[in-house]
């Protein structure tokens, strides 16, 4: 397994913890993972901890665009205020667009082909949504909304609402960015999301829907990682304190997780924020040591970073197929464990393909086709 070199080290082993929890939260949510063999070696109650708190996973992944996009665009334009917005929007459309049309395509032909997890299904009570709109709310920003008004209609393509959360961000960030200029005005923005987001999760804590996927309910994660960003190069990250800094910030993340969502709505998603955050201050200028760098559990875990979005969108396929054959809560309890193996294997195998022989190449012709080197940027690599 090679990996780039270039690549952030730090945000790959963040990305790759995040979708090992998402995975693991869909998996359970499906087939138990807490009535499994599993039982031999944790209680109920630790499986079951270490695997339904995946939407914390999501809110990992949120801090990680803020971070990306915030450090991103500073290299790029030199500061914030300077972002080519033309330029910004080729490159997010390069990089999401074309796998979420493959994505969206194969859920829409397995519902045509009557495959149960991929047909929309009104639940009781709650508005029908047909497929053309429920795939219009994908690519137009508003699956979360529209779930807060018909429910969990679609198996596969719900789990796209945190998509919605990021595609929104990445639609104002330029625009606050180039029509506000001075960073601290920015900044105040950051700030009034993340004052705003527990403020919006406590009135909404008897639904998930709104205290889980509503962009008020995100963007303070989002924001949390803006602010890692802007501060990582001006902190000085060094020593025993800065050690132990992050070491806490590790175990306020691990403790968060473990506590659980129920009974945390307001402030659990907060804090995680804030741990992940910590944890990316330090990935800028990291030194990482060829030890870890050579370990081959990270490398697995860093290969799954780097293709976390394929896995994001195209495991549930995977998972959607499996619950095809084995209807949720049907696995038998001897067939958990291998079931989850083989979960992991395909999910990871459809992502690798894609990644290989479609998105990257897809993502670097669109960016040849649609950009040229601009003068910001061509000036700072000179200076470089």
């Amino acid at each position: 397994m090679t990996l780039d070199d270039s690549r952030n080290f730090r945000v790959d082993v963040l990305r790759g913890i995040s979708i090992c929890l998402v995975l693991l939260l869909h998996y359970q949510l499906s087939y138990a993972l807490s009535d499994s063999p599993l039982r031999y070696l944790l209680s109920k109650e630790a499986i079951r901890a270490l695997t339904i708190n995946g939407n914390y996973g999501v809110t990992m992944f949120f801090v990680i665009s803020g971070y990306l996009i915030t450090s991103t665009t500073i290299k790029r334009y030199g500061n914030l205020g300077q972002v080519d917005i033309p330029r910004f929007y080729i490159f997010r459309m390069a990089r999401i667009l074309p796998c979420l049309l493959v994505a969206l395509a194969a859920i829409v032909v397995l519902g045509l082909l009557g495959q149960p997890e991929f047909i929309n299904v009104a639940k009781p009570g709650w508005p029908a949504v047909n497929m053309p709109l429920a795939v219009l709310s994908v690519l137009t920003f508003w699956h979360n909304v529209l779930m807060q008004h018909a429910w969990y209609f679609n198996y596969a393509m719900n789990i796209y609402w945190s998509l919605s959360v990021e595609e929104v961000f990445y639609l104002v960030f330029p625009l606050l960015c180039f029509g506000l200029k001075r960073q601290w005005a920015i900044a105040a923005v950051w700030t009034l999301a993340i004052i705003i987001g527990p403020i919006y999760r406590s009135f909404h804590t008897d639904d998930e829907i709104y205290f889980m996927y509503a962009y008020a309910a995100c963007f303070d994660a989002i924001a949390f990682g803006c602010f890692a960003a802007l501060f990582a190069d001006k902190l000085r990250l060094k020593g025993i304190a800065w050690r132990l800094t992050q070491i806490a910030a590790a175990c306020l993340v691990v403790t968060v997780y473990l506590r659980g969502i129920d009974g945390n709505e307001i402030f659990g998603f907060s804090l995680i924020a804030a741990g992940t955050a910590v944890l990316l201050l330090g990935a800028r200028n990291e030194n990482v040591p060829a030890w870890l760098k050579k370990n081959r559990m990270l490398g697995v875990i860093r290969w799954l970073g780097r293709h976390s979005y394929e896995l994001y969108l195209f495991h549930i396929v995977v998972l959607g197929l499996m619950r095809s054959f084995v209807p949720k809560g049907a696995m038998p309890y001897a067939w958990k464990l291998p079931a989850l193996t083989l979960f992991l294997i395909l999910s990871a195998i459809v992502a690798g393909l894609i990644a290989r022989f479609y998105s990257e190449p897809v993502n670097a012709w669109l960016r040849n086709a649609f950009l040229r080197p601009s003068p910001q940027a061509t000036s700072l690599s000179q200076r470089g």
